[in-house]
C-alpha cells in the first residue's frame, strides 16, 4: 500500500474527543494540580517554621492542607539577634545602675558597707561568667562580662573620692589604667584555664583599649613636655602594630589597628606642628627625632604588612615622615631660598635608599614623587608671574625699559618670596623624570612632563636671577625656535607646540616696553614661525600663527609711523593679499584652511580699524572685497563669491552714506544688477531652473523699498517711474513667459496704479448709489455660480462617456 494512503487512512482513524468531554477531562487534571501544589506549599511552610523555632523545636505535626494555601508569616528578627540585643540592654541597664549608685547613694553607707558591697558585687559580676561559659551561654557571659569591667572603672573611681583623695588626679589616673589594663587582661586570659569552658573575647581587647592612657599618662604625671608626650603616643603606636601584626585573633587585631592608626596619626600630627612651630635648631632636630620614630615603626609594619596595598601606604607614610622631619631641620638651618632645594633633594635621595620589598620600594618611591610634587606647586606662582605678569604691558605701551627682567614681568604684579631657586627645583625634578621613569606606558608621559618643566625653569631664569631686560627677551626669543625643532615627536611635539605659541604670547607682551623691541619681537616671531610652516610640521598651527604675528607688526608699524588707525587698516589688508595669494599655492587642504581664516580675521581687523573713517571704511571694504572675489577664481572656491558681492554692496552703501545719500534705489540697484546678472548666467547653464530663484531675489531688493517709499511719496517722479518699471516687468514676462517678472511687474504696476487712483476711486465711490455695491456683489456671485454649473455639467458629461465606454 502507499505510503500517502496510509497517512490518509490513520488521519481519518485518529479519535477526536467532543469539545465538552474534552473540556471537562482539562478541569479534572487542572483540579488535581491545583490539590498536589496546595499540599506541597503547606509541606514547606511547615518546613519554615520548624527551621526559625528556637533551641528546643516542637516535634513536626503535618498540618491538613488547606483548599487555597496563603502565603506564610515571616518573623522580623533572628533568635540570636534578639537575645544580643537583651543581653546589651540589660548590661547597659545594670551599667547605669551601678553608676547612679556609685555617684548618687555612696553617702549613705559607711566605710565598711561601701567596699562591702562594691568587692562583693564586683566579684560576683566578674566571677559569673565562668558558670555561665560552663553551661554554654556565651553571649551572656560576654554580656555579663563587660558590666564587670564597668564595674571595676567604677571602683577604680569610688577609691579615687574615698580612699586617694589627695592623689593627684594626673597620676590616679595613669596608676588607674595602668591597673585596669593588666586586671582585664589577667581576667581575659584566667577562663581560658578553667577546664570545659573557653576564653571570653571582651575583655582583652577592652584591655587593649585602656593600653592607649597609661604611658602618655605617666609621662604627664611625671612633667614631661609635648616632645616626651608625644614620644609615648608613638611608643604606644609601636606597641599596638606590634599586637597588629603578631596577634591573630579576631577580637584583638581589629581594635590594635584601629588603635595604632589613630594614635599614630595623633603622634605624627603633633611631631609635625612641633616641627613647624621649632624656633631653634634643637627644637628641630628633637621634632624630627619624634618624626624618625614615626618612620621607623611605619617602615616596619610595611616590611612585616600581611597585604601589598597596606604595606606600600605604610612605606609612603614612612618615607614622608622621614622626608618631614629632615625637612624641619633644614628649615632653620639653611637660608629661606634653599629650603625647598635642600627638601626636594631629600625627596629625591629616597629613590637612592630605596631598598627591601618590592611593595615598601613602590611606596617609597610613591612619597618621592610626592616631595617632587610639593616642590612643583611651590615654583607654580612664579612661573604663573612670568607668564602672565606682562600683559600688564597693554596698559603701559612704549613706556620705556624696566630696570631688570623681574621688573618686566611684575608691573602690576609681586614677586613670589624666596623664589630664586625656582629654576634649579624645575630643573632637578625635571631630571628625575627623564632620567628615572621607565616602562613604554609611562616613559612617554614623563618626558612630556620633563619638557614642560624645563620650559618653565628657562622662562622664569631671567626674573628669577634679575637679569637684563634685554637678555631676558633674547632667553625667551631662542626658547620659541628651540620648542619647534623637528626632532621631537608625537605628545612632545604637539606639547611643543603649545608651549611655543605660549611663549611668543608672553614675548610679545613683554616686548611692548619699548618701541624697537615690539619691531623686532613682531618681525622675528613671524619669520620664526614662517619657517617652522614652511618645514610641513604643524603647518597649519604655524603658518596661522605667522600671518597672525604679521598682522599685528603691520599695526605696530603703523602706529610706529605715526599714522591714524584707518590708514593702518590699509597696511593690515597686506596681510589678506598674501594668505590669499599662499593659499592658492598650497596643495595641503588643512593648511590652506588655516591660512584663508587667518586672513580673513586679518581682513576684519582692517575693517574694524577703518570703522572711524567712512570714505576709507568703504575703500577697505572694496579691496576686502577684490581679494574676496580673486579668491572666488578658484574652482573650489566658488563660494566666497557671494562674500565678494556682499562687501561690494557693502563698500557701495558705506560711500553713499558718506555722501548723504538718501535715495534707498542708489543702495538696493548696486544688489538688484548683480543678482540679475547672476540669475541669468545660472538660466542660461540650467534653463529649467526656475526664474523666482533667479530673478526674484534681485527683482525683490530694489522693487519692495521702491514701492514702500512709493507709496508714502507724496510727489510724482518714482511712482511714475516705479510704474513704467513694473509694466516694462511685465512686457517682460509675457514675452518670455517668465513668472517672477510677470508677477512682481504686475503687482506692483497694479500698486502703483492703485496708489495713484486712489483719490479718484474715492471720489466715484462717494458719487455712486448705495445699490451699486450690492449689485456688483451679486453680479460677482451670479457669475460664480454659472462657472461653478458649467463646471459640474462637464464633470457629467465626462462620467457618461467613460460610462458608454465600459
Amino acid at each position: 500500500m502507499p505510503s500517502g494512503v496510509t497517512r490518509t487512512t490513520l488521519r481519518h482513524m485518529t479519535y477526536f474527543p467532543p469539545p465538552a468531554e474534552e473540556l471537562r477531562f482539562l478541569d479534572s487534571e487542572l483540579r488535581q494540580l491545583d490539590a498536589r501544589r496546595a499540599q506541597l506549599l503547606a509541606r514547606r511552610a511547615w518546613l519554615i517554621t520548624t527551621l526559625q523555632q528556637a533551641v528546643q523545636p516542637a516535634p513536626p505535626v503535618w498540618p491538613s492542607p488547606p483548599t487555597r494555601p496563603g502565603p506564610s508569616a515571616r518573623p522580623e528578627a533572628t533568635a540570636p539577634g534578639v537575645q544580643n540585643v537583651l543581653l546589651l540592654l540589660g548590661g547597659i541597664l545594670l551599667t547605669v545602675a551601678a553608676m547612679v549608685f556609685t555617684l548618687v547613694s555612696w553617702g549613705h553607707l559607711g566605710i565598711a558597707g561601701r567596699s562591702l558591697v562594691l568587692g562583693a558585687v564586683t566579684l560576683a559580676v566578674l566571677g559569673a561568667p565562668v558558670a555561665l561559659l560552663r553551661r554554654g551561654l556565651r553571649s551572656t557571659a560576654e554580656s555579663v562580662a563587660g558590666l564587670g569591667l564597668a564595674l571595676t572603672v567604677l571602683d577604680a573611681y569610688a577609691l579615687h573620692e574615698v580612699v586617694f583623695t589627695a592623689a593627684d588626679a594626673t597620676t590616679y589616673a595613669a596608676a588607674a589604667s595602668t591597673a585596669l589594663a593588666a586586671l582585664w587582661a589577667a581576667y581575659g586570659t584566667a577562663p581560658a584555664a578553667l577546664p570545659g569552658s573557653s576564653a571570653l573575647r571582651l575583655p582583652r581587647p577592652a584591655a587593649l583599649a585602656v593600653a592607649q592612657l597609661p604611658l602618655a599618662l605617666w609621662t604627664l604625671a611625671l612633667g614631661g613636655g609635648p616632645f616626651t608626650v608625644t614620644a609615648a603616643v608613638l611608643l604606644t603606636t609601636a606597641f599596638d602594630a606590634l599586637v597588629a601584626l603578631r596577634v591573630a585573633e579576631r577580637p584583638v587585631r581589629p581594635v590594635a589597628v584601629v588603635c595604632a592608626f589613630g594614635t599614630g596619626g595623633w603622634g605624627v600630627l603633633a611631631a609635625g606642628l612641633l616641627s613647624l612651630g621649632a624656633a631653634g635648631p634643637s627644637a628641630a632636630a628633637r621634632a624630627a627625632a619624634l618624626l624618625f620614630l614615626a618612620a621607623v615603626i611605619a617602615l616596619g609594619v610595611a616590611r612585616f604588612a600581611p597585604r601589598t596595598g597596606l604595606a606600600t601606604g605604610m612605606a609612603a607614610t614612612g618615607a614622608l615622615c622621614a622626608s618631614a622631619g629632615l625637612g624641619g631641620v633644614l628649615r632653620v638651618s639653611v637660608p629661606g631660598d634653599w629650603v625647598v632645594p635642600a627638601c626636594l633633594a631629600c625627596g629625591i635621595a629616597l629613590l637612592a635608599a630605596a631598598r627591601g620589598p618590592a611593595a615598601v620600594r613602590r611606596g617609597v618611591a610613591l612619597a618621592s614623587g610626592v616631595v617632587q610634587a610639593g616642590a612643583v606647586l611651590w615654583a607654580a606662582p612664579a612661573v604663573g608671574v612670568t607668564l602672565l605678569g606682562p600683559t600688564a604691558w597693554l596698559g603701559h605701551i612704549w613706556s620705556g625699559a624696566p630696570a631688570d627682567a623681574r621688573a618686566a614681568v611684575t608691573v602690576d604684579a609681586f614677586w613670589p618670596p624666596y623664589a630664586v631657586t625656582v629654576p634649579l627645583v624645575l630643573v632637578a625634578v625635571a631630571t628625575v623624570l627623564a632620567t628615572a621613569v621607565r616602562g613604554e606606558q609611562r616613559r612617554p608621559q614623563a618626558l612630556t612632563a620633563a619638557l614642560t618643566l624645563t620650559w618653565a625653569a628657562l622662562l622664569v631664569t631671567p626674573a628669577a636671577l634679575e637679569l637684563p631686560y634685554f637678555v631676558g627677551l633674547l632667553i625667551q626669543g631662542l626658547m620659541v625656535p628651540a620648542l619647534l625643532a623637528p626632532a621631537l615627536r608625537g605628545s612632545a611635539a604637539r606639547t611643543a607646540t603649545g608651549l611655543a605659541l605660549l611663549t611668543a604670547l608672553g614675548l610679545a607682551f613683554l616686548s611692548l616696553a619699548t618701541e624697537p623691541a615690539t619691531l623686532a619681537v613682531l618681525a622675528s616671531l613671524t619669520v620664526v614661525f614662517a619657517v617652522a610652516a614652511w618645514r610641513g610640521r604643524q603647518a597649519p598651527v604655524y603658518a596661522a600663527a605667522s600671518l597672525g604675528w604679521a598682522t599685528a607688526l603691520a599695526c605696530a608699524v603703523g602706529v610706529s609711523a605715526g599714522w591714524r588707525p584707518e590708514h593702518v587698516a590699509l597696511l593690515v589688508l597686506v596681510v589678506p593679499v598674501v594668505a590669499a595669494l599662499l593659499a592658492a599655492r598650497l596643495d595641503d587642504s588643512a593648511t590652506t584652511v588655516a591660512v584663508e581664516v587667518t586672513g580673513a580675521v586679518a581682513g576684519l581687523v582692517a575693517i574694524g580699524l577703518a570703522v572711524a573713517d567712512p570714505p576709507l571704511l568703504a575703500l577697505v571694504l572694496s579691496l576686502c572685497g577684490v581679494i574676496a572675489a580673486g579668491t572666488a577664481v578658484r574652482p573650489d572656491r566658488r563660494a566666497v563669491g557671494y562674500a565678494a558681492v556682499a562687501l561690494f554692496v557693502l563698500a557701495a552703501w558705506v560711500r553713499l552714506a558718506a555722501w548723504r545719500v538718501g535715495l534707498p534705489e542708489a543702495y538696493t540697484l548696486p544688489v538688484t544688477v548683480p543678482a540679475l546678472l547672476v540669475g541669468a548666467l545660472r538660466r542660461r547653464r540650467d534653463p529649467a531652473a526656475s526664474s523666482w530663484t533667479a530673478y526674484g531675489p534681485g527683482l525683490t531688493v530694489t522693487l519692495l523699498p521702491s514701492l514702500a517709499m512709493a507709496w508714502s511719496d507724496a510727489e510724482w517722479t518714482r511712482p511714475l517711474l516705479l510704474g513704467a518699471a513694473g509694466l516694462l516687468l511685465t512686457l517682460l514676462g509675457a514675452r518670455h513667459r517668465l513668472r517672477a517678472p510677470l508677477v512682481l511687474g504686475g503687482s506692483v504696476l497694479a500698486l502703483i496704479t492703485l496708489h495713484e487712483l486712489a483719490p479718484y476711486l474715492v471720489q466715484v465711490t462717494d458719487a455712486l448709489p448705495r445699490w451699486v455695491p450690492p449689485a456688483l456683489a451679486g453680479l460677482l456671485l451670479l457669475a460664480l455660480g454659472a462657472t461653478y454649473e458649467q463646471r459640474l455639467r462637464d464633470v457629467r458629461r465626462v462620467r457618461e462617456v467613460l460610462g458608454r465606454m465600459n
